[in-house]
C-alpha cells in the first residue's frame, strides 16, 4: 500500500509540473506574439530581422538575428530610443525606423537570385572597396532604392547596367571578383539597412565631373562619397 501511495503522489506531482510547463509556455507564446506587434509596419519576421540586424550593427543587440521578437530585442530597441532622445516605448514606428536608418517592408522583403546578389556585391566591391563598411552598405542601398523607384529600371541588373549610371561598369571594374565584405554589405542592404535613408545618387567630389550631379543637395557624406536623393 505504501508503494502504491508513493506512486500516486509522484504521478500527481508529474501532472502538476506538466500543467505548469504548458501554462507558462502558452503565456510565453502569447507574450511573444503581443510583443511582435511592436513592429508597426508589416509586422513580419523579416522586419524583426531588419531591426535586429541594425541594432546588432550598432552594438545594441548582441544575440542571434532570428526574426523572433523577445525581451532582448525589446530591451535593445528601448536602449536605442533612449540614446536618440525618443520615447522609449519599444515600438518601432516611423521615428524609430528613421533613426535606425532602415526601411521596413509593408509585406515580404526584397529577395534576389544568387546571380543578382553576386552582381550587387560586384557593384559594391568595384564602386566602394576601401570605403568604410557603412559606405559600402550605402552603395548597395542606393542600387536597391533605385530598383524600388519608378524613375529607374526595376531590377538590379537594369539599374547597374543603365548607361552611364556607374563608373565601374564603364571602366570594366564591375567584373572584378567581390570579397566577403562586399557580399555582407549587399546582404545588409537587402535586409533593410539603408545608411542613406532613401538616397538615389552618390558621387566622389574629388573625381566627379558632371555639372548635374553637383547640383543635387547632399544629404550626407560617408567616407569619400556624397549621397543625395534627387
Amino acid at each position: 500500500m505504501l508503494v502504491k501511495e508513493k506512486r500516486r503522489i509522484l504521478s500527481r506531482i508529474v501532472l502538476v509540473i506538466l500543467g505548469l510547463v504548458l501554462l507558462f509556455g502558452s503565456l510565453s507564446f502569447a507574450y511573444g506574439d503581443a510583443q511582435a506587434k511592436n513592429i508597426v509596419k508589416g509586422d513580419t519576421a523579416e522586419n524583426i530581422k531588419i531591426v535586429q540586424q541594425r541594432l546588432y550593427n550598432l552594438k545594441y543587440y548582441t544575440y542571434k538575428v532570428d526574426g523572433i521578437w523577445g525581451s532582448r530585442t525589446l530591451a535593445a530597441v528601448k536602449n536605442f530610443q533612449r540614446d536618440k532622445g525618443l520615447v522609449a516605448d519599444g515600438i518601432v514606428g516611423a521615428k524609430t525606423e528613421k533613426a535606425l536608418g532602415v526601411t521596413l517592408n509593408q509585406s515580404s522583403s526584397t529577395s534576389l537570385s544568387s546571380t543578382e546578389l553576386n552582381l550587387l556585391a560586384r557593384c559594391v566591391y568595384s564602386e566602394a572597396r576601401g570605403e568604410p563598411y557603412t559606405g559600402q552598405v550605402a552603395v548597395a542601398a542606393v542600387v536597391l532604392n533605385r530598383v524600388r523607384s519608378s524613375s529607374f529600371p526595376n531590377t538590379v541588373s537594369g539599374v547597374i547596367y543603365q548607361p552611364g549610371a556607374f563608373t565601374a561598369v564603364s571602366d570594366g571594374q564591375i567584373n572584378l571578383t567581390p570579397n566577403e565584405t562586399a557580399y555582407k554589405a549587399a546582404r545588409d542592404a537587402l535586409n533593410g539597412w539603408d545608411p542613406t535613408n532613401g538616397c538615389l545618387y552618390y558621387y566622389n567630389p574629388a573625381t566627379a565631373t558632371s555639372k548635374w550631379i553637383w547640383s543635387l543637395k547632399v544629404e550626407l557624406t560617408i567616407g569619400r562619397h556624397s549621397f543625395a536623393r534627387a
